[in-house]
């Protein structure tokens, strides 16, 4: 709250503050320390106030901006004022969570928060702020019941934070960014050690691992989809009524449903039940038989072991055009539907008939299930339906947000041993021209996926596999080049950065002597403009792929770079692939350097996420090796999840899986038993896939050859 009064006795300053709302406890903080701010007022006479470390306030003039814009926002959107009289955000130099909305006061790191257009990329820009005055209404004004409910603060936090990003920049797209989040929560709820999105809390100290993908990444992605099946007025009408009903007061689950019932006449009670109380989500299989539509839904499990959840599903698709769409709720096993209306529009639409015209008529045909991917659902269909898709995509019929969900969905089936590889490859091909950011994206993830799985399956085939991707992006690297273009879309920045790391690790000669001379360049001029803060990491990667212990001046002029470095954000960027070597041997020697004093305790998530295929058993014997020092250091806390998740869950043998669980066997603690739990079971996934892709024996020549064609 704002200060009331001040009194100075001698040394002593006593500070008297207006007295505070009424608020749950884990929402009350101070914040003592030497900063300097920024501050503007809103329409509605809020004053907002930003603390940066002395001398960098120019760097908090953006989340300035956004808060202001986001309160605004907010407020129109919910029809409920921001209830304090004033909001600061502080960047405070050591937290280990990215940041926290303690009511009026949020609190985050300060490379979470402080953007210099220097240093700081295009990725980071898009996070500052909006989240966390979110919670200002969702979690401060209208608290969870209990935290069997976090997913009420952090799911609809991050839901409404992208509506607000889309509100006020509009040209970043971020909706269609926001499957990247999906499909997240998509991987991990797809685990046998899943948990429901509302899990049942005892021990408040319990809550830490459930702040995970599926209380933010599925809430969110289930509350889009429940907003897209009941329409945006009706949605925006009840929770405004929500707000305005439990303002000051605790909430659970339940209680908004009802509200959300009330509102449209919809018994969401027991349509959202399906999703909330039960882990896991449908596999939608499809068959098309004449004009009939067969949809049969099972639970996806990426182990291939049979589930037994059963949805009510929101489906939509569209044949042909997006102008021809049909929506019904799967509310069965399986069910028919009859799409003769739409054959019927298809065909006068565009002229023809299958009878007059076949070749023309397939051409033009295509059925896409989960429109915009909206749906919390994976689709796997016919072969004849998937291969007219695959048409569709070639033809550029699909918006962006279609052909992301085909290939992630694809990606997926072939993870868990439902469709083979070298179809996966086959797909993959098609995207080689597509130039939209979240879809190329996309592409780069599910080639960092395959490379690292590949590489355990034919590990002699694997440079093949490489250049086969490297020849995929390089035509979108040739597009945008290096260096950024005066007034370019964000997009285009936030490609750009990701081409060339990509191409980067996969050991792109051309880009890694191109890296290299301006890695050069940077030593000599730190603010050169031949790197940018979006293609440093690029140059990183590369400058680390060459370094071995017989060849260590790139690492020393890195460790140099880091420890001269004047902002959070360089320093950041460095940690990132300091392990990226290829050398086991320089592998552990970071290792040890993250842990390090010379390195801040909230940064070892940035560390550890680099390691190298070639060093991952180094790191899993220095985990074994210090696992007495890391307790004692860091604790099992928010932090000590990056040393489960980093270095155990890369593996991918059932003998390693095993391994784990032996040395595990009697130093698990309930803080990080699932965390554990879930690592475990993603490495004997991945020694399945390994498992099965070497069953495809023919696939070394097929990626020989597509590796040739260029």
């Amino acid at each position: 709250m704002p200060i009331l009064k001040e009194k100075l006795n001698g040394d002593i300053k006593t500070v008297y503050f207006e007295e505070s709302p009424m608020m749950s406890t884990y929402l009350v903080a101070a914040v003592v320390g030497l900063f300097d701010s920024v501050e503007e007022t809103t329409a509605d006479g809020i004053r907002v106030c930003v603390y940066c470390p002395p001398g960098r306030s120019e760097n908090g003039k953006f989340a300035l901006h956004v808060a202001v814009k986001a309160l605004e926002l907010y407020t129109r959107y919910f029809s409920v004022p921001y209830p304090l009289p004033k909001l600061d955000m502080v960047a405070v130099p050591e937290f280990s969570g990215g940041a926290m909305e303690n009511y009026g006061l949020i609190i985050y790191r300060e490379n979470d928060m402080l953007h210099d257009e220097l240093q700081s990329t295009a990725a980071k820009k898009q996070l500052v702020a909006m989240h966390e005055v979110a919670h200002q209404w969702f979690g401060n004004l209208v608290t969870m019941e209990w935290w069997t409910h976090l997913w009420l603060n952090e799911g609809f936090a991050t839901w409404v934070s992208y509506m607000a990003t889309d509100n006020l920049f509009p040209e970043w797209k971020v909706w269609t960014q926001f499957l990247q989040f999906t499909a997240s929560g998509l991987h991990m709820d797809s685990l046998e050690k899943s948990h429901p999105i509302e899990v049942e809390i005892i021990h408040a100290r319990a809550v830490l691992e459930i702040f995970d993908a599926v209380s933010y990444e599925k809430g969110s992605a289930v509350i889009q989809m429940l907003q897209s099946y009941l329409g945006d007025a009706i949605f925006q009408k009840s929770l405004s009524s929500y707000m305005k009903r439990y303002a000051w007061k605790n909430a659970k689950t339940e209680d908004l449903w009802s509200v959300l019932t009330e509102e449209s006449g919809v018994e969401v009670t027991n349509l959202m039940d399906t999703w909330t109380k039960q882990k896991g989500y449908p596999l939608i299989s499809v068959n098309l038989n004449g004009h009939i539509l067969e949809f049969e839904q099972s639970q996806f499990v990426l182990s291939g072991l049979a589930g037994e959840g059963l949805w009510i599903v929101p489906i939509t698709l569209c044949l042909g055009s997006y102008e021809r769409q049909k929506k019904f709720l799967l509310e069965t096993q399986c069910a028919e539907i009859d799409i003769s209306d739409l054959f019927n529009s298809s065909i006068n639409g565009l002229g023809l008939s299958e009878e007059k015209d076949p070749e023309k008529f397939k051409e033009n045909f295509w059925i896409k299930i989960n429109i915009y991917q909206r749906g919390f659902y994976r689709v796997k269909y016919e072969d004849k339906l998937a291969a007219q898709l695959i048409k569709a995509i070639e033809s550029n019929y699909l918006s962006a947000a279609d052909k992301f969900g085909i290939l992630d969905d694809s990606h997926a089936l072939c993870q868990a041993g439902k469709q083979s590889l070298s179809s996966l490859l086959t797909l993959m091909d098609v995207y080689r021209k597509d130039s939209d950011y979240t879809v190329v994206s996309n592409l780069i993830d599910v080639c960092y996926n395959i490379v690292k799985i590949y590489y355990d399956a034919f590990p002699d085939s694997v440079d093949n596999l490489r250049q086969h991707f490297i020849n995929i992006l390089l035509p979108s690297a040739e597009r945008l080049g290096w260096e950024s273009v005066s007034g370019e879309p964000h997009l285009n920045v936030l490609l750009r950065g990701e081409i060339f790391m990509a191409l980067a690790s996969f050991g792109d000669e051309k880009t890694h002597e191109d890296a290299i001379k301006r890695f050069e360049s940077l030593l000599m001029d730190k603010n050169t403009p031949l790197l940018s803060a979006d293609t440093k990491r690029a140059a990183y990667i590369a400058v680390m792929r060459k370094t071995t212990v017989a060849s260590r001046n790139y690492i020393e002029s890195m460790l140099s770079i880091y420890r001269e470095a004047d902002t959070v954000q360089e320093k950041e960027r460095i940690l990132r692939h300091l392990a990226a070597s290829p050398d086991p041997d320089i592998v552990l020697e970071i290792l040890n350097f993250i842990v390090s004093d010379e390195v801040r305790d909230q940064d070892i998530i940035y560390g550890f996420s680099g390691i190298s295929l070639e060093g991952r058993e180094t790191a899993w014997k220095w985990l074994k090796d210090n696992w007495d020092f890391i307790l004692n250091k860091y604790g099992t806390g928010v932090l000590f999840t990056c040393f489960i998740t980093d270095i155990i869950a890369p593996f991918s043998s059932n003998e390693k899986a095993d391994e784990v669980e032996a040395f595990f066997a009697n130093r698990t603690t309930p803080a990080f038993a699932m965390n554990l739990k879930q690592s475990i079971e993603q490495i004997r996934i991945k020694a399945r896939w390994v498992q099965n892709i070497k069953q495809e024996e023919s696939l070394p020549e097929l990626v020989k050859q597509l590796a040739s064609k260029g």
